[in-house]
């Protein structure tokens, strides 16, 4: 469909729906995005057959009816009920339209005027380079303030203080001077030279002295600032969520922590109180207008960006972090919206033996959706000022997330939640005995601390009790990770203490059951990885198999309705709520009913090659990709593609062999026919966008990309404590100077029809 005198249509069986009349077909209202259409239904009427299709008002006969089988309703409506049919999508052809596009932080982002970061006003430039080789979208992770301990642990861009502020970082301190105040910024040019040279970011340094200079910026600038209409008009708009961020980040400043529990005053977030407390009369005032007047330039810049791309034919792509971070607005003023004593996370996967703990508190699902999940509303709404697409970090988590409980460290020791757990009657039904202690508390016996710690068991004797028959319990003091990790963080840190503190991680985890809080020793989830403990491994055959029975049961069976039901409970409604088209970040453990909603809902999955989500496949290609769908060869949770063909020699001939069609040794290096094999790949597949890293482009070319591919990364999702500072290594103004290269990229780009 894309004529303005065409419509979407539907007839089916019944007289209601106009008896398949090809002369007098129901058309359908366009509201927003959708075709809608009410109709009086009597009883008789169903069950429904009926089909959609595509009407031409001028010439006044169907186009096409929708491929596929008819449609089919069921629900016979009682007396006086209203029913409400959401079909989804019309099964036309709709894959003609294709797009490719470029995926860097905005902090990698390098300019000759940057300061030693990338700065939103560098988008500039890179809208500038996607135009001349005919990339359409430039897509960006999160850049939401994260100033929480003023470390540089505040460069994890996932761990956002506020789901609405920008952050500081991105300033560009040239513009908010203007020539009018350059003179404050001038003594600072040898130190953004110095900052700027750097192959990497020096995150503290440069927070530090971009928020000195600004705020010697807004001192200068503060009368004229505060009367300014813009600035009025800006402020009303967001008061909703820039009032309570300004008071927590003074507040933050003055108590020394972003831990709200542990402030002397408004711990508890009152919205009056905090209303007074920011008061123009206050004497602290122009802390809290600080706040205001940095992301007051900071929308500019971002929205001055954003437009300039638009212009240019370029859509910008955000993306949304699946959680906040536990000491954030909020938290402190919606702590209800969340689950502050559970944490959340990912199962172990190849890259995380031990899962992952992103330390984020979980969404209170039931209490959001109590006014219509109006904070996600909020937060789509805010994102459409800057984006025309966005990311969703982890959309299994709105079927479900890993929950890890706050007393513990790692992943391994989580769950799915929600989830149908297991009940103890369940075990007697398969014909098997239900040992409490033996299948949900840690199993430690001798032969377990040799098989695990060898010569080195008895270094773990103070922490254990002996309870007989050669088997242990952990003393109260050790029984769970966090009180071993307090215990240890006390210590002096060497190689004896952090194996030992390892080693009772494993002790902990060594379960097989995790019993479910408040439900009496009746209702458990399986631990993940079952089969990797030795608690597992020490049961007779039996039992073992009667357990991995249900194991497969709980994971990959019982869940799915339940899981799918979850997602639609809120999917649909956060969908309605924005025109921003939407991309899922759906790897990992993906559920069965994944791609069905994601597809229903029209929301685009992610296809890596290296990572396929068939687990009967060693690599997925590009080619076999759903239209609503986005490729790419790597992302920034991964390596490169020249670091990753270094990884594992194995899987590269492989690849070599099957996904290029090359015979004989892979070569030791990608050399840059390779990358550009690789790109080409994607750049040709069905899906809607193909987007790579700016890595893995510049990596096509022998001349300009970076020597040391192994700095190229952006994050090891392993490491908890990952220090994110990556830069481009050349000037985004060198890289538009580099004619051959573009030329090349924008054959590939045009050739492939994107």
């Amino acid at each position: 469909m894309n004529l303005r005198n065409e419509v979407v249509f539907l007839l089916g069986n019944a007289e209601a729906t106009n008896s398949w009349n090809n002369d007098d077909p129901l058309l359908l209202a366009q509201e927003n995005e959708w075709w809608t259409i009410k109709l009086n239904m009597p009883r008789e009427a169903f069950p429904l057959v009926y089909k959609y299709g595509i009407y031409n008002t001028d010439e006044k006969k169907i186009v096409s009816y929708e491929t596929g089988e008819n449609r089919l309703l069921q629900n016979e409506p009682s007396v006086k009920k209203l029913s409400i049919v959401h079909d989804g999508f019309v099964r036309v052809p709709n894959n003609t339209w294709k797009g490719a596009g470029v995926s860097i932080p905005v902090f990698s982002l390098r300019s000759k005027d940057s300061f030693g970061v990338g700065e939103f006003c560098d988008l500039r430039l890179l809208a500038d380079w996607a135009k001349k080789v005919r990339l359409k979208v430039i897509q960006l992770l999160p850049v939401n303030d994260t100033i929480s301990t003023n470390t540089w642990k505040d460069s994890y861009p996932y761990s956002s203080i506020s789901a609405f502020a920008l952050h500081p970082l991105y300033l560009n301190l040239e513009e908010v001077a203007g020539k009018h105040d350059a003179h404050i910024i001038k003594p600072l040019k040898r130190k953004q030279k110095q900052l700027n040279d750097l192959t990497e970011i020096d995150y503290e340094q440069v927070v530090k002295f971009k928020l000195a200079t600004a705020r010697e910026l807004f001192e200068v600038q503060k009368i004229k600032f505060l009367a300014d209409q813009d600035f009025i008009s800006f402020f009303e708009e967001s008061k909703h969520w820039l009032v309570p961020y300004a008071a927590f980040c003074y507040l933050r400043d003055r108590n020394g922590t972003a831990d709200f529990r542990k402030w002397k005053v408004y711990s508890q977030y009152n919205k009056e109180a905090i209303e007074k407390y920011v008061s123009p009369k206050a004497k602290h005032y122009d802390n809290i207008a600080f706040s205001y007047y940095l992301q007051y330039h900071l929308h500019l810049q971002l929205k001055g960006a954003v437009d300039y791309a638009h212009k240019l034919g370029v859509i910008i792509k955000g993306d949304i972090p699946i959680g906040v971070n536990p000491d954030s607005v909020e938290t402190w003023i919606s702590p209800e919206l969340f689950n502050m004593h559970m944490q959340s996370g990912a199962p172990p996967d190849d890259f995380a033996v031990k899962g992952q703990n992103w330390k984020f508190p979980t969404y209170n699902w039931d209490k959001m959706a109590e006014d219509n999940f109006e904070w996600w509303h909020n937060r789509f709404a805010h994102m459409a000022r800057y984006f025309d697409a966005f990311r969703i970090d982890h959309i299994l988590g709105f079927f479900r997330i890993w929950n890890i409980p706050d007393d513990h460290i790692q992943g391994i020791m989580g769950y799915f939640s929600p989830a149908l757990p297991v009940h103890v009657y369940e075990f007697a039904q398969r014909g098997m005995w239900f040992n409490y202690h033996r299948f949900s508390k840690p199993y430690i016996t001798d032969a377990v601390l040799w098989e695990l710690f060898g010569p080195n068991k008895d270094k773990f004797l103070p922490f254990i009790s002996a309870v007989g028959n050669h088997h242990y319990i952990l003393q109260d003091e050790f029984s769970t990770q966090k009180k071993v990790e307090a215990h240890f963080n006390a210590l002096e840190d060497n190689i004896d203490n952090r194996r030992i503190k390892e080693g009772l991680f494993e002790l902990i985890s060594n379960v097989i059951l995790f019993e479910v809080t408040e439900s009496n020793g009746q209702e458990f989830h399986f631990r993940i990885s079952m089969e990797t403990t030795t608690s597992f491994k020490h049961l007779d055959w039996n039992t073992q198999q009667m357990l991995k029975s249900m194991y497969n049961d709980y994971f990959y069976v019982r869940q799915e309705d339940f899981w799918k039901k979850e997602a639609m409970k809120k999917l649909p409604l956060l969908k309605l709520s924005t025109n921003m088209l939407i991309c899922g970040e759906d790897l990992g453990m993906v559920p069965r009913v994944v791609p069905e909603v994601m597809k229903q809902l029209g929301i685009l999955s992610l296809e890596i090659q290296r990572m396929p989500k068939d687990i009967h496949q060693e690599f997925f290609h590009p080619a076999n990709a759903p239209y609503l769908s986005v490729v790419t060869p790597s992302t920034h949770d991964m390596s490169t593609i020249r670091s990753w063909w270094e990884e594992n020699r194995q899987v590269t001939q492989d690849f070599f062999n099957k996904e290029l069609a090359q015979w004989g040794d892979a070569p030791e290096t990608c050399e840059a026919w390779i990358n550009k094999a690789i790109l080409i790949q994607h750049l040709y597949s069905p899906a809607m966008w193909s987007i790579f890293q700016l890595q893995d482009i510049m990596g096509i070319d022998p001349v300009i990309r970076r020597e040391d591919h192994q700095s190229e990364r952006i994050n090891v999702p392993a490491n908890s404590t990952h220090y994110w500072r990556y830069r481009m290594h050349i000037t985004l103004e060198q890289l538009l100077k580099e004619s051959e290269f573009n030329e090349e990229l924008k054959k590939y780009v045009e050739a492939s029809g994107r």
